[in-house]
């Protein structure tokens, strides 16, 4: 990237010296222009100050040895022929009517023209004047001396371009150095690099890559941990179940003891099905392109289904499950909310006290459809209340292995709420209990 960016640097630097140099070049020679034809014309008002009848007479002219090799001064008469020629004999010379200097002269007074001159064999400056007796003074100036000074102008011009290329390429070097230097820290350690010590036009590219940064290192340290809690969680029932299976297979159990050990591979096997089936089900909710088929539920009627489902394993533990409320229409994906019920009524039911209650309440709140599932259980400390709907967290281990919890339930309820624009409020006390309330 130094390297391109040098080069552009260079690339637009010798763009500018050319386009400079030429308009340089271009200027001076309209200037010089201007100076010859304004020096024709003092010469043409000098010269005719002079006897000019006298050059007309035929004053003597060597063409071996002109007056001023570059100066040629020409007469012609009204009928366009030539009255006096100081580098040719004049009866040598083709009638200059149409001569465009001449024709320009005759009409306004004055003319100019820059040609080539079949006569000299160069490109010529001419400047003519009509004079008061109807005949035009024509004075010209070939260009060769115009251009050895545009010559030697142009090498001087090329000269300075160059030691200016080669001063903009150091100042080049330079600028992408300490404009790239910045980048190269970031490659280095985008984490050390200080948001003032930048240039103030790519800090929001600083701040957008340290987040991204962040986001991947937090990313991947989730995925290593979710990796390693999935391993340990299947690991534990999976260990339990070849044991079992090992002392009754190889004859080293009774009666009663095989109807345990069956009984202990069940509840392992039902608890391996249970994760196995939490964990598709986050991986489904994580896909990016997951859609949701969304219709109009009534909530209060998949409240009352799961607490009919549920009600015989709140039974079994003492729990007395209960529904209030009102029917109530909300925009939702009917089988994920199933899930949300679910989980919310399991977690509510397992973390309870005995002889507990839980209440599922659905209603409406500032015309809102609204759920939420309040039980009378251990409740949760403070400090853990913002970790509990990360995967496989457990405020108390212990007891989530001995309730059979996957650790998996209320990231599953997060998931389901992001994915349906939903807000989650959680409230708890410890030893008070816990309420979990969602608003769509």
């Amino acid at each position: 990237m130094k390297k391109k960016i040098n080069i552009r640097f260079i690339m637009i630097a010798a763009l500018a010296i050319v386009v400079t140099a030429l308009s340089a070049m271009l200027v001076y020679y309209n200037i010089l222009k201007e100076q010859v034809f304004g020096d024709l014309k003092a010469y043409a008002h000098v010269i005719e100050l002079l006897n000019i009848d006298d050059l007309a007479a035929g004053i003597e002219k060597d063409p071996y040895n002109p007056i001023d090799d570059d100066l040629r001064i020409t007469l012609i008469g009204a009928d366009g022929e030539v009255l006096y020629e100081s580098l040719l004999n004049k009866d040598e010379m083709d009638n200059h009517n149409e001569r465009p200097e001449i024709i320009e002269a005759r009409e306004k007074g004055e003319g100019e023209a820059i040609r080539y001159s079949a006569t000299s064999g160069t490109h010529t400056f001419y400047y003519a004047e009509r004079l008061q007796n109807g005949n035009v003074l024509r004075i010209g100036r070939d260009s060769v001396s115009v251009n050895r000074i545009m010559v030697n102008t142009l090498v001087i011009v090329l000269v300075i371009a160059l030691c200016i290329l080669f001063v903009c390429m150091g100042i080049s070097h330079y600028l992408t150095k300490k404009l790239v230097e910045p980048i190269e820290k970031l490659a280095t350690n985008i984490m050390l690099v200080d948001e003032n010590n930048v240039y103030e036009e790519i800090r929001p590219f600083v701040n957008t890559i340290k987040e991204q940064h962040v986001n991947i290192i937090n990313n991947a340290q989730l995925r290593q941990e979710f990796t390693a809690n999935v391993s340990h969680e299947l690991k534990t029932p999976l260990t339990a179940i070849s044991g079992y299976a090992e002392l009754i297979g190889n004859g080293m159990t009774g009666k009663e003891d095989t109807i345990r050990f069956s009984n202990e591979i069940h509840s392992n096997a039902n608890r391996l099905l249970s994760l196995i089936n939490d964990i598709i089900k986050l991986s489904e909710l994580d896909e990016a392109d997951h859609q949701m088929e969304m219709e109009r539920i009534d909530l209060y009627k998949l409240a009352e289904n799961c607490v009919q489902m549920m009600q015989v394993t709140a039974e079994k533990q003492g729990i007395r499950l209960t529904l209030q409320g009102e029917s109530t229409m909300a925009m939702a994906n009917k089988g994920l909310m199933d899930e949300v019920f679910y989980n919310l009524c399991s977690n509510a039911i397992r973390y309870n006290k005995p002889g507990g209650s839980v209440t599922v309440t659905v209603g409406t709140k500032d015309e809102r459809p609204f759920l939420s599932v309040a039980d009378t259980g251990i409740g949760i400390p403070k400090e853990c209340q913002e970790r509990v709907f990360e995967r496989f967290y457990r405020v108390d281990k212990s007891r989530s292995k001995s309730t059979g919890g996957t650790g998996l339930g209320l990231a599953i309820v997060k998931h389901i709420v992001a994915q349906h624009n939903a807000a989650l409020h959680l409230d708890s006390e410890l030893d008070e209990g816990t309420t979990i309330e969602i608003v769509f």
